[in-house]
């Protein structure tokens, strides 16, 4: 029964448009009322009617190691007795900035603000403002937030000219310069370089997309991006908003051996309080007032409770064998799965990098947004209606990516191998 939660929910509607603050909560592409979160411990949330879900959103990545970490509760409650916002700069901030840098070869310096689109949109203006130009490139079906002038859409065929905004609201001449490619394509993308290099401030892209359902690089495609942007003198900003410090201490930049010219950060360096950050080159970053003429503030960037936070996550993160216990979990989960799809020939398709994986109903690869057209959205809602009923809570649309993390049990993955296998070939 979800009586209270339904309750809870009906009343928001009253006072949030649609009941949420973020629109896939919703999760009226799966045909349920929302889920009303009041608790969560280890791999676990509770909801508003005391219904317990094993827990694969985990706030979308951000809970690494899982819900209320004893290290991560510890440190909050630490920073909230000293003083839970100042305005002001604090050791603490310093601490996990430093940290960073020293995991993140290509991160040299770092500017915290409040969510990942803040870090977005600030890279964007930096990279404007740093190399003296206009045009954005970014690639259909990776999300930065939703600042104007990233929030566009690709077309088919030379789409890149006709950029289309995915949200009233958003002027035409705002991304008149974000020039949209399909992403995994090298043959579009030399054309573009080719005929608009000199005007390209940077190409923005998730190096691993996790937005459109996870979706890996093609070999070299990454290799050739770095290429393409150091030859026309156009910035590579990697949002590692989700990536980052998920699949690995260097994120994807690490497992792909290159070297952003600036990343932004969020989810996990808040070990679940709001945060994120862009960082990169020195030179680069030193055009960020108070130094250069780049501006960019916040009342609540570098929130020590936040930072606190974050840097107990990274330290738990830095233990041996994090990640390789980590993957061990994965593993443990989809290993099995995996051998069923492909002894059922099932129409579907898993992909992953890391603790993080997609399951794409009716479709058996995806390398680009456009592959998504295939995609069996009613099939994935009866899928999720199914998880939800055995206590399994996933992310709410097909286009998000699953989250293991260090609190799941070896009898809660078990659950979950068994329960996506029954609800696969039913």
């Amino acid at each position: 029964m979800r009586t209270r939660s339904s309750e809870i929910f009906k009343r928001s509607c009253m006072s949030i448009p649609g009941g949420v603050n973020s629109p896939v909560r919703a999760c009226r592409s799966v045909g349920i009322e929302p889920m009303i979160a009041e608790s969560g411990r280890d791999d676990m949330v509770i909801d508003a009617d005391n219904n317990a879900y094993i827990d694969y959103c985990g706030s979308w990545g951000a809970l690494i190691l899982g819900h209320a970490h004893p290290r991560v509760v510890e440190a909050a409650v630490r920073q909230v007795e000293m003083g839970s916002s100042f305005g002001i700069a604090t050791p603490v901030e310093e601490a996990l900035a430093a940290k960073i840098v020293s995991l993140v070869p290509s991160i040299e310096k770092i500017r915290f603000v409040s969510s990942g689109t803040e870090a977005t949109m600030t890279a964007i203006r930096l990279a404007r403002g740093f190399s003296g130009r206009t045009k954005i490139v970014k690639f259909s079906g990776c999300y930065h937030g939703h600042s104007d002038a990233l929030l566009t859409q690709a077309g088919s065929g030379a789409a890149f000219l006709n950029p289309q905004a995915t949200s009233l609201g958003v002027p035409a001449a705002v991304i008149a310069d974000t020039l949209t490619l399909p992403f995994n394509d090298e043959e579009k993308l030399a054309e573009l370089f080719a005929s608009h290099g000199s005007e390209i401030a940077a190409v923005i892209l998730e190096p691993i997309p996790a937005n459109m359902g996870l979706v890996l690089p093609e070999p070299q495609f990454l290799q050739r991006i770095r290429k393409e942007t150091e030859r026309a003198g156009a910035l590579l900003i990697f949002d590692e908003v989700i990536t980052g410090f998920r699949v690995g201490l260097q994120g994807a930049q690490g497992l792909y051996n290159i070297r952003p010219d600036l990343t932004c950060f969020g989810k996990i360096i808040g070990g679940g309080f709001p945060a994120a950050a862009v960082g990169g080159k020195g030179e680069i970053m030193d055009c960020l007032a108070p130094l250069g003429q780049v501006y960019q503030a916040g009342t609540l960037s570098g929130n020590p409770v936040a930072m606190a936070a974050g840097l107990a996550v990274l330290e738990e993160l830095e233990k041996p064998g994090f990640y390789h216990a980590l993957q061990d979990k994965t593993d443990r989960l989809l290993l099995p799965i995996e051998e069923a799809v492909l002894e059922k020939n099932l129409d579907l398709c898993i992909q992953r990098a890391g603790s993080m994986f997609t399951i794409f109903f009716g479709v058996r690869q995806v390398l680009c947004r456009e592959d998504l057209a295939g995609a069996d959205p009613m099939r994935f809602a009866r899928f999720f209606r199914a998880l939800f009923d055995k206590g399994i809570y996933v992310p709410p649309l097909q286009q998000e990516a699953w989250f293991v993390s260090a609190a799941h049990t070896g009898g809660h993955l078990d659950f979950t191998a068994e329960a996506v296998i029954d609800s696969c070939i039913r």
